[in-house]
C-alpha cells in the first residue's frame, strides 16, 4: 500500500510542485505524491523548465487548493513554506507533519538567467531532501 504524501505551500506553483514531481520520480511504488496550496495560482513555467532540465516533467501537474483534500487522510503532510505551516488544515486520522522551509523562487528578481539560477538552487535543495527522505524511509 502506498503512503500518501501531501506537499503544501502557499501558491502551489513552484516548491510543492517540484517536491511532488521528485517524489513521483524517486519514490517508486512506495508513495502517492500530491501537492496543494493555501492560495493556489498556476504551475510556474520556470519550475517546469528547471525540472525538465533534469528529466522530470511536471508540466501536466496543476495547481490545487488544499480544500480539495480536506477530509482525506494523509499519513504525511510536508509544508515547504512558513505560511503554509501556519495555515495547514487538520487532516483526519494519524498524520505526521514535517516542515521543510525553502525560499520562494517565484520571488527571485533580476534577469531571466538570474531567476533560473534561483529556481535551480531551490530545485536542487528539494531534490536532496526528497532523496534523503526516500533513502531514510527505505532503510531497515
Amino acid at each position: 500500500m502506498k503512503t500518501r504524501v501531501l506537499f503544501l505551500c502557499t501558491g502551489n506553483s513552484c516548491r510543492s510542485q517540484m517536491a511532488e514531481g521528485f517524489l513521483r520520480a524517486y519514490g517508486g511504488d512506495a508513495y502517492e505524491a500530491h501537492s496543494a496550496g493555501t492560495n493556489p495560482s498556476t504551475v510556474n513555467p520556470l519550475a517546469a523548465e528547471v525540472m525538465k532540465e533534469i528529466g522530470i516533467d511536471i508540466s501536466g501537474q496543476r495547481s490545487k487548493n488544499v480544500g480539495e483534500y480536506v477530509g482525506q487522510h494523509f499519513p504525511l503532510v510536508i509544508t515547504v513554506c512558513d505560511n503554509a505551516k501556519e495555515h495547514c488544515p487538520i487532516f483526519p486520522g494519524p498524520c505526521v507533519r514535517e516542515h521543510w522551509p525553502f525560499e520562494d523562487p517565484a520571488e527571485a528578481m533580476g534577469s531571466d538567467k538570474q531567476q533560473l539560477e534561483v529556481f535551480r538552487k531551490v530545485r536542487d535543495q528539494i531534490r536532496e531532501c526528497i532523496r534523503s527522505f526516500v533513502a531514510q524511509k527505505a532503510a531497515p
